[in-house]
């Protein structure tokens, strides 16, 4: 028996029913291998469309049967689903294939189908049902036509020939892939239908034909970060890989090097020239120099005695070595004593009489003493030695009373030389504590301006060809009386720096002042620094910098130690070549000039009728 034109609900495997479209169905009853398969034609919830009218002709009338065009709805009906639906389980079932641990995973043909099934996008207005694939129920992707008319997806198709036979999947007709053409008309329709971009927050429409050109371009398309391969769209991307993604590059204020700011931390623990404080003598320096400032120069540092390898078991700070080789030099002097002995004892050959063996003790036999003569030549050297012996002892006598006597001169001189000691060291701090006033009133008038002379700079030049670190400080100045005390440090990046090498840093740090108790915290202003051109004549090109402070960062608040170890400045201030350009360098001396004016200054200048300087003037 045929029908034609005619609506069929089945209920698949999962448990849903959707009307069917048959346009060709021929009932037989299911013994048996033997199945009746039908596909639906429509998503649930929409009108299924009839594929044939009834008043067209069947293109394949089968053999032997006549042609019919209507159906009994009783078992007939039955059977048809239930063999719709049995299909569709083994079709589902033959998807699935075990792994050797017991895993099952998908078919790898179901896998590419997954991939080039038809379109799943959202058109606007909705999909007619002519265009949806029977198998897959997305649009038709690279539609075919069987020759009984029907249309699918060239993937979708290929694979249901492979898994289910050579059968049309909707009619069960015979059919071979040599029998599928091309439907290009479906095709240029479907690819002429609008489209919505699936971007959350995009409202472009499109042909479909566009749709993957625009998604190319849609800001709102989801990327994945390079840098964290977290998903974000694109008009969101470059804010966050510059501001909020954890593994952006930012720089190391104290080498330049470009570390992840997740990493940053870590970094500063181990960074080699970041600002340390040495543990004895709290001096602050960079951490490559603290292991040879604690082994040679810290004199707060503890050490061992010099003569630790002769016995001796003292340890005391490196600045009391001095008094303790005074004090314990004769304990040192018999140490040493002792151990020349020890090794003059070790090296001592042994005596022949050693050596000597008597195997014929009975020849000795015993009788009564007998006195020998004694040669007077014998007698006469014996009195010499006694005469010599006499001598030797007489001067070692004078020589114990004259070493008393030089003991005590030599007490006398050590209290004296500890007081004229103690004398010079109060001097030396004083004289110490004067200059610091003088530079100190000297660093108070400078205003605001200061000239930074570094000399012996070839010699700078030198330590960084070789690849040795050249942090060098200024002394402090302030912005006025009362201001803020400042000091400038200048780096020498490495050439094996990465991103900046051959290139002078220079940086502002805040220190310590006099008045920092009466002054606003943090620290504002405007920063001018300047590497000085010293060629002759009125043309001159110094290499100038200016910089507002920002007051979150930390360099510019009131610092706890004598200077504040996070500095604020310029990695790539200038790069070394460029000092040859011009006459920067004049008699082995770089100048370097910093002008300052806080805003406070600014405000009474403003409120004096005075404009604030611009930053293209001079300071």
């Amino acid at each position: 028996m045929r029908m034609e034109g005619m609506l069929v609900r089945m209920r698949s495997a999962a448990a849903m029913e959707r009307p069917v479209a048959v346009s060709s169905f021929r009932y037989s009853r299911v013994t048996g291998s033997e199945r009746a398969l039908c596909c639906p034609a429509g998503r649930g919830g929409r009108d299924p469309e009839v594929a044939r009218s009834e008043d067209s002709p069947i293109p394949r009338p089968e053999f032997g049967l006549p042609n019919r065009t209507s159906l009994d709805t009783g078992d007939s009906e039955d059977a048809c689903c239930g063999a719709m639906a049995n299909a569709c389980c083994i079709n589902s079932k033959e998807d699935i294939v075990s792994t050797p641990g017991g895993t099952p995973v998908g078919n790898p043909m179901s896998l590419v189908m997954e991939e080039v099934q038809g379109y799943d996008v959202d058109f606007d207005p909705p999909l007619e049902n002519k265009y949806e694939c029977p198998i897959c129920l997305m649009a038709l992707r690279e539609a075919v036509q069987t020759p009984c008319g029907h249309r699918f997806c060239k993937a979708c198709i290929m694979k249901s020939l492979s898994d289910a036979g050579h059968k049309c999947p909707v009619d069960n007709e015979i059919l071979l892939e040599t029998q599928l053409f091309p439907d290009n008309f479906a095709k240029r329709e479907i690819l002429s239908l609008t489209v919505k971009c699936p971007s959350d927050g995009c409202t472009a429409k499109m042909e479909l034909r566009h749709l993957e050109h625009h998604k190319m371009k849609c800001e709102f398309a989801t990327v994945d970060c390079r840098q964290c391969q977290k998903p974000f769209q694109k008009f969101n991307l470059d804010a966050h890989m510059k501001m909020d993604c954890p593994r952006r590059q930012v720089s190391c204020t104290n080498c330049a090097q470009q570390v992840p700011y997740e990493d940053m931390m870590q970094h500063d623990q181990n960074c080699p020239l970041a600002y340390v404080t040495c543990e004895y003598c709290q001096e602050n320096l960079i951490r490559d120099q603290l292991h040879n400032h604690c082994a040679m120069d810290c004199e707060m540092a503890p050490i061992t005695c010099t003569y630790s390898q002769f016995g001796c078991t003292a340890k005391m700070q490196r600045n009391e070595l001095a008094l303790h080789l005074q004090e314990f030099t004769q304990a040192h002097m018999q140490m040493m004593a002792h151990t020349v002995f020890n090794i003059s004892s070790s090296l001592t050959p042994t005596s022949p009489l050693s050596n000597l063996s008597f195997t014929n003790l009975g020849a000795f036999q015993p009788g009564p003493p007998s006195v020998l003569p004694v040669p007077s030549s014998l007698l006469s050297h014996q009195h010499d030695c006694s005469q010599e012996t006499q001598h030797l002892r007489e001067t070692i006598d004078q020589l114990e009373g004259r070493l008393v006597r030089q003991d005590h001169q030599i007490r006398e001189l050590i209290a004296k030389m500890e007081t004229q000691t103690n004398y010079v060291t109060e001097l030396k701090q004083t004289i110490r504590s004067l200059e610091d006033k003088m530079v100190e009133v000297e660093a108070q008038h400078c205003n605001g301006i200061f000239v930074w002379k570094i000399g012996n700079f070839s010699t700078h030049l030198k330590n960084q060809e070789e690849d040795r670190p050249v942090v060098i400080h200024s002394q402090g100045f302030y912005t006025g009386k009362p201001g803020y005390k400042l000091c400038l440090r200048l780096h020498l990046q490495l050439p094996s720096a990465q991103r900046c090498s051959n290139y002078i840093s220079l940086f502002v740090h805040t220190m310590q002042g006099e008045y920092d108790s009466l002054l606003p915290w943090p620290f504002q202003g405007t920063i001018r620094l300047s590497v000085l051109d010293q060629s002759e004549g009125s043309v001159r090109q110094d290499q100038e910098e200016v910089m507002e402070t920002k007051p979150d960062l930390l360099a510019f608040q009131k610092p706890t130690s004598f200077r504040n170890p996070k500095g604020f400045g310029y990695v790539t201030f200038m790069h070394i070549q460029a000092l040859k350009q011009r006459q920067f360098l004049k008699n082995d001396t770089l100048l370097v000039r910093c002008s300052v004016i806080t805003h406070t200054e600014a405000n009474s200048l403003r409120r004096e009728g005075f404009n604030p300087r611009s930053s293209d003037g001079t300071l």
